[in-house]
């Protein structure tokens, strides 16, 4: 936005980020820090800019490089409950403007016809990956219904469905599980185990199998 604008407001960018007036003073004493010079001015008329004579490159990522990230960022917006992907575009934007066309052609929508089932899950998981906490959930499965608590590591799209791996207590091996299959998830206060997690083997021929093996669980 600095680079972006002339001269902005604590105020404003408080309310563009949807963050308080001491994040934003925190933020411009990281910029401070980080050796760019920044001017404040108090008072009508004043503001934060970046002081004249003082230029950054913003070549590192190539225009092409910026449609590719906005593409991405659309498509986790179609499945998002919330606006923060759009919120998080519009970041981008205002400080790449010259690096991001309007005339995008990448368009990719993850929200499959599941959306309003799916965009809670996808957020009650999301958090409870990054606050480290088991969930638990019914599951509905073709080889009977089960009451399972699992540690959540990925959230994975495959084949226009969402999945979740992690570590399933009750069978106290890895597992993944198809989110249009759970219901009454929730997040509990339970935190996961510290354990070696390897990364799921998302192939053709493993995704195949493992449907096959889920279906006599």
């Amino acid at each position: 936005m600095l680079l972006q604008e002339e001269k902005v407001t604590a105020p404003y960018l408080a309310q563009m980020f949807e963050v308080s007036r001491r994040t934003i003073n925190r933020d411009i004493e990281d910029l401070c820090k980080a050796g760019i010079p920044i001017s404040t001015v108090q008072g009508v008329g004043g503001g934060i800019r970046i002081m004249d004579g003082y230029r950054m490159d913003r070549t590192i990522l190539t225009s092409k490089d910026m449609q590719v990230i906005m593409a991405g960022l659309r498509s986790l917006d179609s499945v998002s409950g919330s606006h923060y992907y759009g919120q998080l575009m519009e970041k981008i934007k205002a400080g790449s403007s010259k690096y991001v066309s309007g005339s995008e052609s990448i368009l990719i929508d993850l929200s499959s016809w599941y959306k309003d089932s799916l965009s809670w899950k996808i957020e009650i998981i999301q958090m409870a990956i990054e606050e480290r906490k088991v969930i638990s959930f019914d599951y509905c499965a073709p080889g009977g219904d089960s009451a399972r608590e699992v540690e959540p590591y990925f959230l994975i799209f495959k084949w226009t469905s969402w999945y979740v791996w992690g570590w399933c207590r009750l069978r106290e091996d890895f597992r993944m599980f198809k989110l249009n299959r759970m219901d009454k998830l929730i997040q509990t206060q339970v935190d996961v185990t510290k354990r070696e997690v390897p990364v799921p083997d998302l192939s053709t021929e493993k995704i195949f199998s493992l449907r096959l093996f889920l279906m006599h669980q």
